[in-house]
């Protein structure tokens, strides 16, 4: 038989972790957690380049940005410096600003600061310039719009207007607010 004498150092023992245990429990402050909402952005990259292909596997825009941020809040990606050029079967587009927000999925570009769209004439088509302010583009879709002051050139036109709406699925351009036109007469035209 054991003495009990000798069991009481390892009573005394467990008694004293078991308090141990309870006191850490007991006082334990617990830390809120983070729930505050992240502002800063969460992934940054410099001198990107983005291709983009269609279906077909065929190249349909290339987007090249000094500066890319990523925004987890609302899923955002800036640019800086960026510019787009978009591919169709005739020719290109070019796009260039100071920034831009791209939307969630890449289906919609939100253009600013000194906004210049150019594209190149191919046969009997003249060449197209537009400069605004700001500029929505839908890649995919071969949209654009804006409520901003534009000015329009095609080969020796010229046009101004407080806003645009373009549809290259379409062909369509519409000019609105306040839209003034030069267009120089052609030569051997009636006067």
């Amino acid at each position: 038989m054991i003495d009990a004498w000798r069991l009481f150092p390892v009573l005394a023992l467990a008694a004293l972790a078991g308090a141990s245990v309870w006191l850490e429990r007991i006082t334990r402050i617990e830390e809120p957690a983070f729930v505050g909402e992240q502002t800063g952005p969460d992934f940054v990259a410099e001198h990107t380049r983005v291709v983009g292909f269609g279906e077909d596997g065929r190249q349909r825009y290339e987007l090249i940005a000094d500066r890319l941020e990523h925004f987890p809040a609302g899923d955002i990606t800036r640019l800086h410096q960026p510019q787009l050029r978009m591919q169709d079967e005739q020719r290109e587009t070019r796009i260039t600003a100071a920034r831009a927000d791209v939307s969630p999925g890449g289906e919609r570009v939100d253009l600013a600061g000194e906004v210049k769209v150019r594209r190149p004439g191919a046969g009997d088509d003249l060449p197209l310039a537009l400069d605004s302010e700001t500029l929505t583009v839908w890649p995919d879709a071969h949209r654009a719009e804006t409520d901003s002051p534009v000015v329009l050139v095609r080969g020796a036109s010229r046009a101004t207007a407080l806003g645009m709406r373009a549809d290259n699925l379409f062909g369509t351009l519409e000019l609105s607010g306040e839209v003034r036109t030069f267009m120089p007469r052609r030569q051997g035209s009636p006067s």
